[in-house]
């Protein structure tokens, strides 16, 4: 089993998910702020006079676990839901997953999905 963790806009978490819901279990998504070498997004400040540059991006992470052979087709189908062309699309990290149980079924490894 693997883990798929993408970093990625925070725009396009509507496609994302719309992309890999019929191809994983399930997944999370979690809100936050991080700075990569994406462009940073103009805040206006105080009566909208002054413009002030944000120091971190919205950005989403999208994590879910899957079997080896579901790995190619979950990350194409990210690439393809995220991907603007422009530097800061995101960053994707697969990571290998020693053992998985599932607290409500009490299945483990693969069954747990």
């Amino acid at each position: 089993m693997k883990r798929i963790e993408a970093t990625i806009q925070a725009g396009k978490i509507g496609a994302v998910s719309a992309a890999i819901s019929d191809m994983v279990s399930g997944f999370t998504i979690t809100d936050g702020n991080g700075r990569g070498s994406g462009q940073r997004r103009k805040i206006r400040a105080g009566r909208g006079t002054d413009t002030v540059i944000a120091e971190y991006n919205r950005v989403a992470v999208i994590t879910s676990v899957v079997k080896d052979s579901d790995v190619d087709a979950v990350t194409a189908a990210i690439i393809e839901a995220a991907y603007t062309g422009r530097s800061g699309d995101g960053i994707i990290t697969v990571s290998e997953v020693g053992s998985m149980l599932n607290i409500a079924s009490g299945k483990s490894g693969s069954e747990a999905l």
